[in-house]
């Protein structure tokens, strides 16, 4: 048993170092996991004997929940909205088109069987989230008209359509050939999978926000509890759990709730490891030497979902939308294929249905080609096709994305010998990363501004950053973009929550204290405070004694 464990942690500093040799090497570093599980694998150089699918299936069952929970939970929806269409229709329609398209090209041209033509569409129809996530960070890659929030939703959505077909051609292989069966089975997939999705994330929202379990960590368990629950409930019903799942990370991870950094570290760390585990998992799981006999099938479809099916998809859902030509080429070619499309293969494989082509490993080399050509190669396309937005940033398409910080209020008592007594504020030097938040004089409060002047017996309430994670609240930058909607508006006409207050906008080199009719710019950056609810009476009552 020691032996095993010191394996697997040596495997694990192995693929962290990878991570950092894939930046250099311009190599996705998933694919590095993969070849790393080959080199272990029973064809490899240490040849560890593993064939177990059902196993596997299991694991890489539980890997892609955590990876499609998280890929909700970092979408932000704010970005996403405006693509919205867009991405749901290319994760539906499209994975459908894509899977038919890749399908009558199996069974007229490669002369596969009907239904296993389109159980292999089905298995192939999805783009992965974690390859096209990763990629897009890694390489902070800035794309022109939302580009890079299309295909976070795309690629972190359009499994469970995929599994919902694959299931479906299943069915049908082992003789289920009953129209009303096969419309009760998309019905419950999508009902049940909706509504446990909205229940498990609204049930975690009100545990979170009710009760005491952020502390020592308890918040982080239970999401990652609820993270099963919801996959799951769903799957226990008849109901698609994949989507279950992702519509379940996605509510949660757009709402408002206690240590939301923590839990994003949390599960950052949770998605690293599931991605190295499933990936490893199906290197280790394949047989090269079983791949030559299916490398020129697989390498033919391959070749056609890349150049053929995946921008006929693409173009057919996105020019009725006007998008630019060089946009719907970036989306075509960023259609990458991973974890989930061996995954939905290994179901394929330990399911009843009797299947004729070695599946398994024409997939394992769909995907090991996708990556390997298209995720390398995106960043070069990118900017070949001038889609590169230097003025944008990737970073804020991520919920874990965050300009906050803690901070603390502190009281200076303003007294006749103070070197900032009669002095203006704007003339005054104060600490790096600390501003004057507040003045208190003769029991009123003074929102100060550049011209105000401190006088003796004034209280001057400063703020800055907090060694406290529990502090009174945090800073957030928000900057103004031309499609920002409170550009041109005053702040008195834009609704904030009771707990926030802009109390300083950036302007170029001006520093602005704002008043109810400041009119909003383009490129202003506002300084939002927020505090805690609860325990922000008390800390101004200290402020005020």
């Amino acid at each position: 048993m020691s032996l095993y464990i010191l394996i697997i942690a040596v495997i694990i500093i192995i693929c962290l170092s990878l991570s950092k040799v894939s930046s250099k090497l311009g190599v996705p570093v998933l694919l590095l996991f993969i070849f790393l599980g080959m080199i272990f694998g029973s064809d490899g150089i240490f040849k560890i004997p593993f064939s177990d699918f059902s196993f596997a299936e299991s694991i890489c069952t539980i890997s892609l929940i955590f990876i499609m929970f998280y890929g909700g939970f970092g979408t932000n929806w704010k970005s996403a909205k405006k693509v919205a269409p867009q991405s749901v229709l290319l994760s539906t329609v499209g994975v459908v088109l894509t899977a038919g398209i890749v399908g009558l090209f199996c069974c007229f041209v490669l002369k596969f069987d009907f239904l296993e033509s389109m159980l292999i569409g089905a298995v192939i129809s999805s783009t992965d989230a974690a390859s096209v996530f990763s990629i897009l960070r890694s390489k902070r890659l800035n794309l022109k008209y939302n580009t890079a929030s299309l295909l976070e939703v795309e690629s972190g959505s359009n499994d469970p359509c995929s599994y919902m077909l694959t299931v479906i051609l299943l069915s049908l292989i082992q003789g289920n050939t009953e129209p009303m069966s096969i419309i009760y089975m998309i019905f419950t997939q999508l009902f049940f999978g909706v509504a446990v999705g909205i229940a498990a994330a609204l049930l975690s929202y009100l545990m979170l926000t009710k009760t005491n379990l952020d502390k020592n960590g308890f918040g982080s368990i239970l999401v990652f509890a609820m993270a099963l629950v919801s996959y799951a409930g769903a799957s226990t019903i008849g109901g698609n759990g994949y989507l279950s799942v992702y519509i379940t990370g996605i509510i949660l991870g757009n709402m408002e709730i206690p240590n939301k950094k923590s839990l994003v570290h949390f599960f950052d760390g949770i998605t690293g490891l599931m991605q190295i585990l499933i990936f490893f998992l199906l290197g280790l799981l394949s047989f090269p030497s079983d791949m030559v006999s299916v490398i020129l099938p697989a390498l033919a479809i391959a070749v056609f979902l890349t150049f053929v099916a995946r921008p006929l998809s693409v173009f057919a859902i996105l020019t009725p939308f006007k998008c630019p030509v060089r946009q719907q080429l970036l989306v075509s070619w960023s259609g990458l294929r991973g974890a989930a499309s061996i995954v939905f293969a290994i179901v394929a494989l330990v399911s009843p249905a009797v299947l004729k082509n070695d599946i398994f490993h024409i997939v394992f080399f769909i995907v090991l080609f996708s990556i390997a050509l298209q995720g390398t190669l995106i960043p070069f396309f990118a900017k070949k096709l001038n889609m590169i937005d230097n003025k944008s940033d990737v970073m804020k398409t991520f919920n874990d994305y965050t300009r906050e910080a803690p901070v603390e209020f502190i009281k200076l008592p303003i007294t006749a010998d103070h070197p900032w007594v009669n002095k203006k504020i704007k003339n005054i030097k104060f600490l790096p990363n600390t501003m004057l938040a507040l003045i208190i004089r003769d029991d009123h409060q003074i929102v100060p501004r550049g011209n105000t002047a401190l006088i003796d017996g004034d209280v001057a309430v400063l703020s800055g950053p907090s060694l406290d994670e529990k502090a009174v609240g945090s800073l957030t930058e928000i900057e103004i973009d031309s499609d920002n909607e409170w550009l041109g508006k005053t702040l008195s006409e834009i609704r904030l929550d009771s707990d926030k207050l802009v109390i300083l906008i950036k302007r170029g080199n001006r520093i602005i204290m704002p008043t109810g009719k400041t009119k909003i710019k383009e490129n202003d950056i506002l300084i939002i405070n927020k505090t805690q609810k609860k325990k922000t009476k008390q800390k101004l009552e200290k402020i005020n004694s």
